[in-house]
């Protein structure tokens, strides 16, 4: 008997696999600006844009939005984006905003899209997470993402935050007129400026590092020793490190010439007392996830929505924050080889919870219109769901 298949068997039978490996459907990212909110710090740049167009990914970019980071249109047409208004900007499958959005325009966004933004941006503004929550979006914040303790996305801006401070902060006492005129390292026979650094994480060690390089006396504070110990030996044990008693940090804090507060447990607050101690041109960073609460009397300035010689008239102690927006390209770029670096990840959170990473679905605050995240729910008044139970569901 003859077993083998006819000719037309055989048509039939290659036609299967070809049809199976047909193209990957095309991947929208959308990239709304995020200056209405000043928000300067753009999340792409046109070379992350054409790595993304590499991989099967098409970027719809809202005209004029990488104006703050001194890209043109024409910069991210010719890397493959599509440039369009803000409206098709949110019709996309995955849509990345630092910034929160207007409320109104999650109407334009379907369920299910995916948005990739930061905590604060989405719980500081109760009615904005109520009307994402609403509108079926999934909601990831790019800041919660861990994977296996490395926060890639909380640990570079927290690094920028860190290095700029200490750039802006030295800029403004050596103004002549409305700092101190003063360098912050000193010179021979003049001694040095001294920083005072709330925390030892990856802001605060970036902070001292660019600070023990112009030649400042650095002082970090913390109360989980640990983690002192670690950033003092990062820092080849040139910082003076040591618990925040409440004495020892009162004497610090009135020779301090700058002091930045970086996320730590158990943040004293600098309270009407101390800051009145401390001297009258000081200069103040807050770069917690909750800006103005270390330094409650103090007024509080957005750094990315001013410009830097409003701050140098004043004689005045202020608190300053989102020091971040003050180099928004560096931003820019580090945000973009995360982006680029995770894709994969990205495009398989637009599938099924069981499908999405592990670090992606961890990060989420709102899936198909359940809250699955604490800090959301509490900003909502309401409880959150264990996600786990949605998986497989």
């Amino acid at each position: 008997m003859n077993t083998q298949p006819s000719p037309c068997e055989e048509m039939l039978t290659l036609e299967q696999p070809l049809s199976d490996s047909g193209p990957e459907r095309k991947l929208i990212i959308g990239l709304p600006s995020g200056m209405a909110a000043g928000e300067r710090r753009f999340p792409l740049t046109p070379e992350g844009t054409e790595q993304l167009a590499d991989r099967n990914i098409l970027v719809k970019i809202e005209s004029g939005a990488g104006k703050p980071i001194h890209y043109s249109d024409n910069d991210y047409s010719r890397a493959g984006a599509s440039v369009c208004e803000r409206q098709k900007s949110l019709r996309a499958d995955i849509i990345i905003s630092p910034a929160p959005l207007y409320k109104a325009e999650t109407l334009y966004m379907r369920r299910g899209t995916v948005l990739l933004t930061l905590l604060r941006s989405v719980i500081d503004r109760p009615d904005y997470a109520r009307a994402l929550q609403k509108a079926g979006v999934n909601v990831i914040a790019a800041d919660l993402i861990d994977n296996n303790g490395h926060r890639p996305v909380a640990d570079i801006l927290h690094e920028i935050d860190g290095c700029a401070s200490v750039v802006v902060a030295s800029s403004l006492l050596a103004d002549p007129v409305n700092g101190k005129g003063i360098l912050l390292g000193g010179v021979t026979g003049v001694g040095p400026g001294e920083v005072l650094i709330l925390g030892s994480g990856m802001g605060a060690i970036a902070a001292a590092h660019n600070a023990l390089g112009l030649g400042a006396t650095v002082r970090m504070f913390d109360n989980d020793i640990y983690s002192l110990r670690s950033a003092s030996r990062v820092l080849n044990y040139q910082i003076i490190a040591a618990a925040p008693h409440p004495r020892v940090l009162k004497s610090a804090l009135q020779t301090a010439d700058i002091v930045i507060a970086t996320p730590m447990s158990g943040m004293p607050v600098i309270d009407g007392e101390l800051a009145a101690a401390m001297k009258r041109r000081v200069i103040t960073f807050d770069l917690t996830n909750k800006p103005g609460a270390t330094f409650p009397s103090l007024p509080l300035i957005d750094l990315g929505n001013m410009e830097i010689d409003s701050l140098k008239a004043s004689n005045s102690r202020v608190c300053c924050h989102n020091v971040g927006g003050r180099v928004p390209r560096t931003a820019a770029m580090a945000l973009s080889n995360s982006i680029v670096a995770g894709c994969d990840s990205l495009r398989a959170s637009t599938g099924s919870l069981a499908e999405m990473p592990a670090p992606m679905r961890q990060a989420l605050l709102f899936y198909w219109g359940k809250c699955v995240n604490s800090a959301a729910a509490e900003a909502l008044g309401t409880r959150a769901l264990d996600i786990n139970l949605l998986i497989g569901n």
